[in-house]
Order: structure tokens, then C-alpha cells, then sequence
């Protein structure tokens, strides 16, 4: 029913908790989950999960906050984009919320890093799954100057204004709403919600980030994602069931057949 299309469950507090997470999900009837890399040193272990249940998959890349790690080569993203159940490049983007005393120059290295996934993205046609803090437009000037028109994919998280979102969905990208979407001070983020259309909405956690109310300040996991249909659902007065029902469809759409409940067979 319900498609968590953005989490962690690779990090070890979410890891070693498996087993009692699953059972979670299933009681919560989210029946997928979308396993994001952050790093290439933690590729295999993500890419493990996918590997070992049916009803995960995996994407490859490298966080635009993480330093002193492996640097995406363009060989190194076709090379991971290539194995079974990996369905998307990231999360990737730009992130100049912890400059640390440095400018924005400074931060080339990043935009650099994003530059080399969206030409992953343009090489394999794998969506792109988008982080960007605090740099919103420089995110939206480099997906203009690499793939407009040639790249498709999501900005996760969205915390941005409804410009931005605005300028996402007319670059073709879906934007996804987290848990922050249920908080009380989140008015900004409730009138973009209002306004994404449906056919353009995603749903995740970002376990074990950003536990939705009232489960806000503890560890988030995947079975907590119909909280965050619930509230989308309030803001657009509709049914949980649609919402869970276009989110999904919206998953499978963005990121493939290959991303159809385990049995399921799409014609």
C-alpha cells in the first residue's frame, strides 16, 4: 500500500533493528522501501539489503555533505548503475548548510561531485534522487547547465519554497515529502504541499532521521511513512488510501517496473 522512497536502513542503528523494522512495515502496511547509498564504501552494504529482500531496492552515489570519502569517478556510477536492483543515482545534489568558515568558491567540490552523477544519469537514464540545503539555486542552475530536458528524478526532503518546487516540476523532477511535513512550525512546507499536483508527489521517511509526529525526536524507520500519506492526505483533502495509492504509482513510475510490489507483474 504504502511506498517509503527514501531511507537508511543501511546505517547501524536502523540495521541491527531489521527484523523488528520489517515486521513493523508490514504491520503498516508499506510493502517497499528505496535503500539510499551515501558513500561508495557503503555501496555493498546497501546494495546487500537490496539484494536480500524483495521488496527493497538501491540507489549508488555519494551525499554532497560527505567529505574525506571516495570520489565518485563517472566509471565508478555506471559500473555500480549496471547491478541488479540498484534503480537510481544518489542522493546527490549540493548541500552549503556547513560551509565551516568557507565560501561558496570554496565548495567546488561539490558541484563538481553533482556534475559527475548527472552525467551518470544521462549515460544510464537512472532517476537522480536530489539532496540540496541551502543551495537551491545553484542546484537548479547545474541540472540546467548538465540535463535539462535529459535527466529525471526527485528532490527528496523537500524543505525548499514553492519557487523552487515550482522550477523542479518544470524541470520534470518529482518532490518528495518527509516526515517534517507533520510538524506544527512546517506552515511553509504544508502550503508547497498543497500545491505539488499529486501525479508529482513521493512520500519517505529518511530514517532514521526526521521521526514524524508524534513519534518526533525518536529514531524514524520505514513503517512510519503512512504518517506523512496522513498528512498529505489532510493538506490536499483526500483519502489516505489515494494518497498512498499516487505515491506509489508515482514510485513505480520515476524509478521503474522493476520497483512493482514483489509478485506483481505490470503489462
Amino acid at each position: 500500500m504504502f511506498v517509503d522512497s527514501h531511507c537508511h536502513l543501511s546505517f547501524p542503528e536502523l540495521r541491527a533493528a531489521l527484523p523488528d523494522i520489517r515486521a513493523a512495515m508490514a504491520a503498516a502496511q508499506v510493502d517497499r522501501a528505496l535503500c539510499i547509498c551515501t558513500t561508495l564504501e557503503e555501496f555493498e552494504s546497501v546494495h546487500a539489503l537490496a539484494m536480500s529482500h524483495d521488496d527493497f531496492w538501491c540507489t549508488a552515489g555519494v551525499h554532497p555533505d560527505n567529505e574525506g570519502v571516495l570520489e565518485p569517478r563517472l566509471e565508478d556510477l555506471l559500473a555500480l548503475a549496471a547491478r541488479p536492483k540498484v534503480v537510481g543515482l544518489g542522493e546527490t545534489g549540493l548541500d552549503y548548510y556547513r560551509l565551516n568558515g568557507r565560501s561558496l568558491e570554496d565548495m567546488a567540490w561539490q558541484r563538481e561531485r553533482f556534475r559527475v552523477h548527472i552525467r551518470a544519469a544521462r549515460a544510464t537514464g537512472l532517476p537522480l534522487v536530489i539532496h540540496t540545503r541551502c543551495a537551491s539555486q545553484d542546484t537548479l542552475a547545474i541540472l540546467r547547465e548538465e540535463g535539462a530536458g535529459q535527466v529525471r528524478g526527485v528532490f527528496h526532503c523537500f524543505t525548499e519554497t514553492l519557487e523552487v518546487a515550482r522550477e523542479a516540476l518544470a524541470l520534470g523532477f518529482m518532490i518528495s515529502f518527509s516526515g517534517i511535513l507533520t510538524f506544527k512550525n512546517a506552515v511553509d512546507l504544508k502550503a508547497v504541499a498543497r500545491e505539488v499536483p499529486l501525479d508529482r508527489c513521493l512520500i519517505e521517511t529518511d530514517s532514521p532521521y526526521l521521526a514524524p509526529a508524534p513519534h518526533r525526536g525518536k529514531t524514524n524507520n520505514p513503517s512510519y511513512v503512512p504518517l506523512v500519506a496522513a498528512e498529505l492526505a489532510r493538506l490536499k483533502g483526500l483519502e489516505v488510501a489515494q494518497i498512498a495509492e499516487a505515491t506509489s504509482r508515482n514510485f513505480e513510475t520515476l524509478f521503474g517496473p522493476t520497483v512493482c510490489r514483489p509478485g506483481v507483474v505490470r503489462t
